[in-house]
């Protein structure tokens, strides 16, 4: 028997059902973690940047999904992503210039290149949540590691992957706090960098920080 009363009640439910946005999140964790500025070239003391740029997020794209090589610039796989870490610590870190120097006659050359001690200021124990809109490419993600920017800072994946709703990933500062650059130019926009990628094109984007993004303990 036909309801009048209910019937419109279970079609506005389908109907926000359909309009809502679901998100597969692939959380990914590590010990240490680094993210240079692009402003910051030989300073003496750098702390990491703690956002991706579109750039980063289009490399960790195209580990995780090589048939993206051949692509022209562009994010294709991953929607979102939240940032976060336990604290900051600073290490020495040595190096060298490419070139080398060179000193003395003809006759009694030498070549030597200059050594300098830098001061990193490093991401301990990031966390990494990346968001995809459907389930297959969380999936094939989740059996994967990527490195944050460099090689050494490797985070691994958690095998479970989050159903949530967008507006749950937007407000839910209990479980995904952190930092994310929402990748828009507008008021609120700065500029990030330079895409190598993509005609050295200038890169813009917003920091949206959800909850308090740093805490000494991880649920």
């Amino acid at each position: 028997m036909w309801d009048w009363e209910t019937q419109p009640e279970l079609d506005l439910v389908r109907l926000n059902k359909k309009r809502t946005t679901m998100l597969y999140i692939v959380k990914y964790s590590g010990p240490f973690g680094f993210i240079k500025p692009w402003t910051a070239v030989r300073d003496s003391e750098t702390y990491s940047q703690q956002f991706l740029t579109p750039s980063i997020i289009a490399g960790i794209e195209r580990k995780l999904f090589p048939e993206l090589l051949n692509a022209g610039f562009g994010i294709y796989k991953i929607k979102r992503h939240r940032l976060t870490y336990q604290q900051v610590s600073q290490q020495q870190e040595q190096i060298q210039p490419r070139g080398w120097n060179t000193k003395g006659t003809a006759r009694n050359r030498t070549y030597e290149r200059p050594r300098a001690i830098l001061m990193r200021g490093i991401m301990v124990n990031p966390v990494l949540y990346l968001a995809f809109d459907n389930c297959e490419d969380a999936e094939q993600a989740s059996k994967q590691h990527i490195c944050l920017a460099r090689n050494e800072d490797i985070l691994y994946p958690n095998e479970e992957i989050l159903e949530v709703t967008e507006e749950e990933f937007n407000t839910n500062d209990e479980l995904f706090y952190g930092f994310e650059l929402i990748l828009e130019k507008n008021e609120k926009s700065f500029l990030v960098g330079y895409n190598r990628m993509d005609e050295n094109r200038p890169m813009y984007g917003w920091l949206k920080i959800v909850g308090n993004p740093v805490k000494n303990e991880f649920k």
